[in-house]
């Protein structure tokens, strides 16, 4: 990537909704417990967006208060991204409708789809695009509502995951955050580890498809959990090679599973206060949890001591995806 212009992330923001669902609250769906959830991923407790609010109802929440907090107006926005695997409609795309509810100009407006990985995949398109000029203050966000492609009947899949947004606002006047590189990669071979089976052209809605919901998502959990740790410790050593003349200050992955954390955090022997970790409040949010758990970071001031410091954005999903986003902080 050639860099003509230095660009960074001038305000973060994000928004879950006040539904939640417990432990306790599954036990009475599926044959599990607090004790078998929490001993296996770390998460207590998930938020569910209420009845009749859409994907794109949390993304406009979290890219206010993302707007809000870079002290700027919707008007002055070049560009809108939405990485989402879980939008209001297959079309139009949920930054359309993020547009038109913020209030936004007539800018391009486009979704993407990486799953897990999506929001590290928008923010490095936003980098790439607001250093070329194309746009000066771009808006990133990941949301998703996974809860409406949760089968509640899985044991194994229905404990991990909840709903949330969160946002970014890329641009060439920043104070903190400075987007410096990123990475990005894809393994297709591995589709079927994660999948939403039904509703794509490749298997369109039928009573037969409805009927075995597959319009719910799939995974194979002990694969997820060799790939994630794995991508996690190779994205975080690569790019303390790529920015070696920087020190390591913190890291914020994707919510994945606590295990899954851990495991990483131990093979890159680094001390807890250098890894973000907020699964137990909101579960596996997909594209939302990095955004998500920046905004907190920045909010929480978890940043201050680490001033001119390495932070490591990582991401690892379904596709097979993955990927990271290097700062200076």
């Amino acid at each position: 990537m050639t860099t003509t212009r230095r660009v960074g992330i001038r305000g973060t923001g994000s928004y879950v909704p006040e539904r939640r669902l417990t432990n306790e609250d599954l036990q009475a769906l599926v044959d599990t417990s607090d004790e078998w959830i929490t001993s296996r991923t770390g998460i207590k407790e998930r938020r569910l967006v209420a009845e009749g609010q859409t994907t794109s109802d949390m993304a406009v929440a979290a890219a206010q208060r993302a707007l809000d907090a870079a002290g700027m107006t919707a008007d002055q926005l070049g560009l809108i991204l939405v990485a989402t695997v879980s939008g209001d409609y297959l079309f139009p795309s949920t930054a359309c409708l993020v547009q038109t509810k913020l209030g936004a100009p007539q800018v391009g407006c486009v979704d993407l789809g990486a799953a897990c990985s999506g929001f590290v995949y928008a923010l490095s398109t936003a980098h790439a695009m607001a250093t070329t000029g194309a746009a000066d203050n771009i808006l990133v966000i990941g949301v998703e509502s996974l809860s409406k492609i949760t089968n509640y009947e899985d044991r194994a899949s229905c404990i991990l995951f909840g709903d949330g947004a969160g946002a970014a606002i890329v641009s060439t006047e920043f104070e903190h955050g400075e987007l410096l590189s990123s990475s990005l990669h894809a393994e297709g071979a591995g589709e079927d580890v994660i999948k939403l089976p039904a509703g794509g052209t490749a298997r369109p809605a039928s009573h037969e498809t409805v009927d075995e919901r597959l319009h719910m998502m799939q995974l194979r959990g002990r694969e997820v959990y060799k790939f994630a740790v794995g991508k996690m410790v190779e994205l975080v050593e690569n790019a303390k090679e790529t920015h070696s003349d920087l020190e390591l200050g913190y890291i914020v992955p994707h919510q994945v599973n606590l295990r899954i954390l851990e495991s990483a955090r131990q093979r890159l022997e680094l001390s807890a206060d250098q890894v973000f970790v907020n699964i137990e409040k909101y579960g596996n949010t997909s594209a939302a949890s990095i955004p998500i758990g920046l905004d907190e970071v920045v909010r929480g001031g978890r940043l201050d001591s680490h001033a001119g410091k390495l932070v490591v954005l990582c991401a690892f999903g379904a596709g097979l995806t993955w990927g990271s986003v290097s700062l200076k902080w």
